[in-house]
């Protein structure tokens, strides 16, 4: 099975180095990975579940998003949020390093998770899982996420269903995954002593909601770096008759 490698190197603050190898299905960009064989107690399902969770109890004992996580739990639990760390993210494409927080390098990766994990409401970010942007700032990730589901619609409309191109559709997926971000803390808050997951979640939050607050706002602020688009288009050239 053809997979999209991306490997999360931490160096923590006393030199040891965890290595997370996160494989996505060529195809449907989804985890690879087998689950760890032990799943605790707090990626039940039924465990602080999201209140718009669509998913049957009688078919998904564990919550996909809880269940990718446990991972990231189990081997960076001795972290703080402001602790600093070496954070190397390396595909086939690239290498990015950066010293930064440990709540903003375990950020980072929980989006990757985020979106390759299973979680319906989470599905919609795969393409931007594809393309990962380790580390994305605000603005990186406003015009990324906006893109993305521009480019959707494009598709949308050549199979014949409805397109949005007045963003209230990803207003909404952002609403579904600010519930879900809510719910994961609280099921965080009983999975680790530790705070740094549960600020990496928030972390994330913040994003969410300025992506929101934009498209609220408006993207003008932007439309300047589109001016080439939005110039009149020349009038044909006519060739001389001979």
């Amino acid at each position: 099975m053809a997979t999209k490698e991306i490997e999360y190197i931490f160096t923590l603050p006393n030199g040891a180095r965890e290595v997370f190898l996160l494989q996505l299905d060529a195809v449907t960009l989804e985890l690879a990975a087998s689950r760890p064989i032990y799943l605790p107690a707090w990626t039940a399902l039924e465990n602080h579940r999201c209140a718009n969770c669509p998913l049957n109890p009688a078919t998904h004992e564990r919550c996909p998003l809880a269940a990718c996580l446990v991972p990231v739990v189990h081997r960076l639990g001795d972290l703080l949020s402001w602790d600093l760390v070496r954070l190397e993210v390396v595909t086939s494409e690239r290498t990015i390093s950066q010293q930064t927080s440990a709540q903003r390098a375990i950020g980072s990766l929980l989006g990757l998770i985020n979106a390759a994990s299973g979680c319906p409401h989470l599905a919609f970010f795969r393409p931007m899982a594809r393309f990962h942007l380790p580390l994305a700032s605000r603005e990186e990730t406003i015009y990324r996420a906006t893109s993305m589901y521009l480019l959707a619609q494009y598709f949308r409309a050549r199979n014949n269903q409805p397109a949005d191109f007045g963003f209230d559709g990803l207003q909404e997926i952002y609403r579904n995954v600010q519930v879900v971000n809510a719910a994961m803390v609280e099921r965080l808050r009983h999975a680790t002593e530790s705070d740094y997951m549960v600020n990496a979640v928030v972390f994330l939050d913040l994003y969410a909601v300025a992506v929101q607050q934009t498209i609220t706002e408006s993207l003008e602020g932007v439309q300047h770096w589109f001016d080439p688009y939005l110039r009149p288009s020349p009038p044909p050239t006519i060739p001389p008759k001979a």
